[in-house]
């Protein structure tokens, strides 16, 4: 993708590996997405998938969890939760261990079997939205610096005590909203919308997924200052030490 979001590839198409072991369901969405301008590739087992990802250049990856040999989580445990291409999972429907697992080990965002094409689309268009570049707003600090966490927007690197922090797409995301409002509440549907690209729906955990591997990630479990705060009933809070 470029630094305005669009789509990358060649004439727009973003690449995306399918990687399922439903065969007819692979068929089916590669003459779904490929009418959308996605050029897919389908594997069908774990392994392949890390091959096709070892030796491939893709812009998203479909990954379903229950596969042969490879699981899906497997898959997130050896690519690791920096890895650079983001990846959509597919869970079973209403599966909220396989769905807190996924996120915990990487994932960007998760959709439950069985699902309409449309969401599909709709929520690989916002990872993409959300996984480009993007160009700072005019005046917008590049580095943000609260504590001892510095996060670096042009280049997508967190520290904490100048030690490098891996995080997700989505975690890195979460945590700009934050310290860029540090101080301030945020809305669970305001984190929702503007770091995962699509509305918060009843049940939805993802959010909340995302902020407690920051806290571990970030070692502000133990903190109070800085410290990310749940104000119940209204969202989350960066907190920040008073002078």
């Amino acid at each position: 993708m470029n630094a305005s979001g669009t789509i990358s590839g060649e004439n727009g198409v973003a690449r995306v590996l399918l990687v399922d072991d439903d065969r007819e369901l692979c068929q089916m969405l590669t003459e779904y997405l490929s009418g959308e301008r996605f050029d897919v590739t389908s594997v069908h087992d774990g392994g392949e998938a890390l091959r096709a990802l070892g030796g491939g250049d893709f812009d998203i990856v479909i990954l379903d969890v229950m596969l042969p040999s490879v699981s899906g989580f497997d898959v997130l445990r050896e690519l690791g939760a920096a890895h650079p291409t983001p990846i959509l999972m597919l869970t079973a429907r209403g599966d909220d261990v396989d769905r807190i697992v996924g996120l915990e080990l990487g994932a960007d965002d998760y959709l439950g079997k069985p699902f309409n094409p449309r969401e599909l689309i709709a929520r690989l268009r916002a990872i993409l939205r959300r996984s480009a570049l993007r160009v700072p707003r005019p005046g917008a600090p590049d580095v943000l610096e609260v504590g001892p966490i510095s996060l670096h927007a042009g280049t997508h690197q967190v520290r904490v005590g100048g030690q490098p922090v891996p995080l997700t797409g989505a975690e890195f995301r979460v945590l700009e909203l934050l310290m860029r409002s540090s101080g301030q509440v945020i809305s669970r549907e305001a984190l929702t919308e503007q770091a995962l690209g699509r509305k918060l729906v009843p049940y939805d955990r993802s959010i909340d997924t995302h902020i407690s591997n920051l806290r571990r990630k970030l070692d502000l479990e133990k903190r109070t200052n800085p410290g990310i705060r749940n104000v119940r009933g209204s969202g989350y809070m960066l907190t920040v030490a008073e002078d």
